[in-house]
């Protein structure tokens, strides 16, 4: 297999190096699983989904961009049993069945302290911490965003592992942050049943605009 990076030169030094990935589109198989064929699944086969697979969900969707790198998603995976069903009656009625029968529930929520890290992930300008610090609403507005943003990559990475997810905003944000998040660090952006898909899992397709109505050229 070949090598996924050249090497070339960054013109500040003969000694120093960048390393530059070489990109490869996928396939149309694999635009398919993640894009033309996906679908928000609304049932879930019996099927466990393991810790491991859980874990590597997260793991591959971390390495997608977020302003300045600072990362502000969180992840709490909440199992079958009684932490799923304090979850449960946060939902609103429509979604409480599939939060109930789902192999794995996970809670996507944005960190209000997100910019304590700032001096670990981006050395090179740590002062960005003590702006945000002092700007608690572009503080609310960079973490919300990005975390929104990582939430797109989260679900990417579920279909990438070949398993199904049925992302939901209906449900009662306040009360999964009293509950779930009761030191109020962790707010809660979206919900996101996982597993493999049941029996009449998918919905129709539902139309797309065209690209009149959405794309311009300047």
């Amino acid at each position: 297999m070949r090598d996924r990076f050249q090497r070339r030169g960054n013109g500040l030094s003969d000694t120093v190096e960048q390393m530059i990935p070489l990109l490869e589109g996928l396939d149309e198989r694999g635009r398919a699983t993640l894009f033309t064929d996906a679908r928000t699944a609304n049932t879930f086969s019996s099927t466990p989904v393991s810790d491991e697979e859980l874990l590597a969900i997260w793991q591959l969707a971390k390495w997608a961009p977020t302003s300045a790198n600072t990362q502000p998603l969180r992840v709490l995976y909440v199992r079958q049993g009684a932490e799923r069903e304090r979850l449960v009656p946060h939902m609103y009625e429509r979604n409480r069945a599939k939060v109930a029968t789902a192999p794995a529930v996970a809670v996507l929520a944005w960190d209000t302290r997100f910019h304590d890290y700032i001096p670990e992930i981006l050395p090179f300008r740590p002062q960005l911490r003590d702006a945000l610090e002092a700007d608690l609403e572009l503080r609310t507005d960079w973490g919300t965003f990005n975390a929104t943003l990582q939430a797109g990559y989260f679900i990417l990475s579920v279909r990438a592992h070949g398993l199904a997810a049925g992302p939901m905003g209906g449900f009662d944000a306040d009360a999964i942050n009293t509950d779930f998040f009761p030191d109020g660090r962790w707010q809660a952006v979206l919900v996101v049943n996982i597993g493999h898909p049941g029996a009449d899992a998918w919905s129709a397709r539902l139309p797309r605009l065209g690209d009149g109505e959405v794309v311009k050229w300047a």
